[in-house]
């Protein structure tokens, strides 16, 4: 067994643990890669192939529109999930990027080895829809952000969000994720520094 996928089995642990042989057969069907900066695990046009699990470092999930302008939709850093969703399920072409904002260690199933485990190991059936669950609230609090709070509370939201990431990313990662400008983020910042 990796030593890598001992942070996943301590994930898993803290919804439904997983036993000894549900452990054997999720590291049989885990892939573990080793990401450099700036390198992509899915770029607009692929399908996306992977739920991944981030060990170590930090990744952003952004689209780009007609103009060129990114816009980040999610950051996962140690112990979180990243996937486009609809592409991996669908078998669609990603309309989205995922890369690396930092060197990374993640660990990737393929569909085929999720439907496996589904159908084998009911654990991770479970397990998985209250990662999904998770992401969808978080998605309905972002979306709620979004039409109703102001900067300065989108800005705290995403601190309560991401805590270990505000040092870790730049502002205009950072402010492309709260759709505000980083000269308004950098407002934002130094207000709280004075308060």
């Amino acid at each position: 067994m990796s030593k890598e996928i001992i942070p996943l089995i301590s994930y898993f642990k803290s919804f439904i643990p997983l036993s000894k042989e549900e452990i054997k057969a999720l590291n049989e069907r885990v892939t573990e890669r080793r990401i450099k900066r700036k390198q992509f695990i899915l770029q607009e046009h692929e399908v996306c192939r992977y739920y991944t699990f981030v060990v170590s470092g930090c990744f952003k999930m952004y689209s780009v529109d007609k103009d060129g302008t990114e816009h980040n939709l999610q950051f996962a850093s140690e112990n979180d999930w990243i996937v486009d969703i609809d592409s991996f399920h669908n078998k669609k072409p990603s309309k989205l990027y995922i890369a690396a904002l930092e060197n990374a260690v993640v660990l990737q199933i393929e569909k085929n080895d999720l439907w496996y485990l589904y159908t084998y190991f009911p654990k991770f059936d479970r397990n998985f829809r209250v990662i999904i669950e998770y992401k969808f609230i978080e998605l309905q609090n972002r979306m709620l952000q979004n039409i109703s709070a102001t900067g300065d509370e989108k800005y705290e939201f995403f601190l309560k969000q991401y805590p270990q990431l505000a040092n870790r990313l730049s502002n205009t990662q950072i402010a492309s994720y709260l759709g505000i400008t980083p000269q308004f983020l950098s407002k934002i910042r130094a207000k709280r520094i004075r308060n």
